[in-house]
């Protein structure tokens, strides 16, 4: 049995009274996409933002590749990447031009290289030259998916990557996330409100309501 990746023990977060996540615990394994269900304000974005060390925990513990994410954050990082609908790009620059500046900011190798392959696996030929603030939200999304994936991560988060599009732009992100988990062994952390998009895209899924874990 593979062992875990990310192991989650009592975790919990409280902002001025309010409990957003309350005492969850889970493990993801190598190459497992572990579902995270729930209605919007279950506590699905804020478990993910103390996962990558953006918001400080009140109480329980995250390790990550064996490493206490509170004492090792700046090793761990290096190896995981996030992505949802809800965050934006620079909108100055093209869609070429965004990822360069990640490649740059990471200290990739073979950028150029780097970045040809992820524009044809995420079918993005046609607008890599255009300005991030002319793209739809399907190529918006498709570009933080491609900001995601380009540093090669062993854990990905994915905060509802398939909110508010198309059923056919749905699909094909959907698709590709399957077939490029297989292909690199990718363990991920998939976000969602929709029932059956979970049970499509996930090995295991975990209900989570008002900040607790009611169903495995």
């Amino acid at each position: 049995m593979a062992s875990p990746v990310v192991e989650v023990r009592n975790l919990t977060k409280r902002f001025q009274g309010f409990t957003a996540v309350d005492n969850i615990s889970f493990d993801i394994k190598k190459g497992e996409i572990l579902g995270l269900l729930g209605p919007n304000g279950a506590g699905k974005t804020t478990t993910i933002h103390m996962l990558l060390g953006l918001i400080t925990p009140t109480g329980g513990n995250i390790h990550m590749f064996g490493l206490d994410l509170a004492t090792h954050r700046e090793t761990i990082l290096k190896q995981v990447n996030f992505s949802s609908t809800y965050i934006s790009m620079p909108f100055s620059l093209t869609v070429e031009e965004n990822l360069k500046v990640i490649a740059r900011l990471y200290e990739l190798k073979h950028i150029q290289q780097r970045i040809d392959d992820i524009v044809k696996k995420l079918e993005m030929e046609d607008i890599r030259h255009r300005l991030t603030r002319k793209l739809s939200s399907g190529q918006m999304s498709r570009l933080t998916l491609a900001k995601a994936i380009m540093t090669e991560p062993k854990v990905l988060f994915l905060d509802e990557p398939t909110a508010s599009l198309d059923p056919d732009i749905v699909n094909k992100i959907k698709s590709f996330l399957k077939e490029y988990q297989r292909s690199e062994g990718l363990s991920i952390l998939y976000t969602s409100h929709n029932m059956r998009e979970m049970e499509e895209m996930s090995d295991c899924i975990i209900f989570l309501q008002r900040g607790k874990i009611v169903a495995e």
